[in-house]
């Protein structure tokens, strides 16, 4: 298992050392681009569209893929996706969605079941209205990022774009892995169709 699952710095070969990471979605197709603050590109995907076991690979910036998200099972109403290492072949982190009408919430887990935090939409109103009416999904959305104790230890936060650009901000750089994080966050973009 990965120094970072254990609260280190790196994870598959990848080392992100930010507190800030800015993601950028392609205007027509889902393929994002991850840079730190300095501006420096560090993560790139492309979702596959019309697949019928969703899939995903991660690149670092220099093109080569270090991990891939993909669901757990070929119609995962559950929800759970898995991170997997792309030179092991091993799931080290798993992605678990739970939805209201009024709450989106996603658990992060260890691939032995611990959960390492959880990220949930912050306004139950703004997702009711979302869910209720189309023209209303250009609203940027907001996460809360908790650890396991329940302790906020950073945010995902959307900016007003027609493409979709969102801050990924981590307060507490020791209490979470930040490959696996930010690797969660352009996923449940990703997943969810924001």
């Amino acid at each position: 298992m990965s120094d970072e699952l254990r609260g280190g710095e790196t994870i598959l070969g990848l080392e992100l050392g930010d507190d800030e990471y800015t993601v950028k979605q392609s205007l027509f197709r889902n393929k994002y681009r991850v840079y730190d603050s300095k501006g420096n590109l560090v993560l790139q995907t492309r979702q596959k569209l019309l697949k019928m076991k969703e899939e995903f690979p991660f690149s670092d910036a220099d093109g080569d893929t270090v991990f891939r998200v993909k669901a757990k099972n070929l119609l995962d109403v559950a929800g759970d996706y898995a991170l997997v290492d792309e030179r092991t072949d091993e799931t080290v982190l798993v992605l678990t969605k739970n939805f209201t009408f009024f709450h989106h919430k996603w658990t992060l887990k260890r691939p032995d079941g611990e959960v390492l935090a959880t990220v949930e939409s912050r306004s139950a109103v703004l997702e009711a209205l979302r869910s209720l009416v189309d023209v209303l999904s250009f609203l940027p959305h907001k996460y809360d990022i908790r650890s396991s104790d329940g302790r906020q230890v950073g945010e995902i936060a959307g900016r007003f774009s027609l493409r979709d650009v969102y801050d990924i901000r981590i307060d507490d750089p020791g209490a979470l892995p930040r490959t696996a994080l930010v690797a969660g966050a352009v996923a449940i973009d990703a997943l969810e169709g924001n």
